[in-house]
């Protein structure tokens, strides 16, 4: 799976962190690190954190996706 962050969506509510903290981070006040290819096991977790967010800025993708391909 791959993980991919609007970050122009995001408004770092950091709903994220709190469902998925070993994936997703709020450093500062506004940036955000995160795991763009957490591995498989920890889907829900990933899942969590993307129905957490609260302006649908994390969407997961096929792990094979090359950039600009669709889902």
């Amino acid at each position: 799976m791959r993980v991919v962050v609007d970050l122009n969506r995001c408004q770092s509510y950091a709903q994220c962190c709190y469902a998925a903290p070993e994936h997703f981070e709020v450093r500062g006040h506004e940036i955000l690190f995160y795991d763009p290819a957490p591995p498989e096991a920890k889907r829900s977790q990933v899942e969590r954190a993307q129905q957490a967010c609260p302006v649908r800025a994390i969407a997961i993708e096929p792990a094979g996706l090359a950039e600009g391909d669709e889902p």
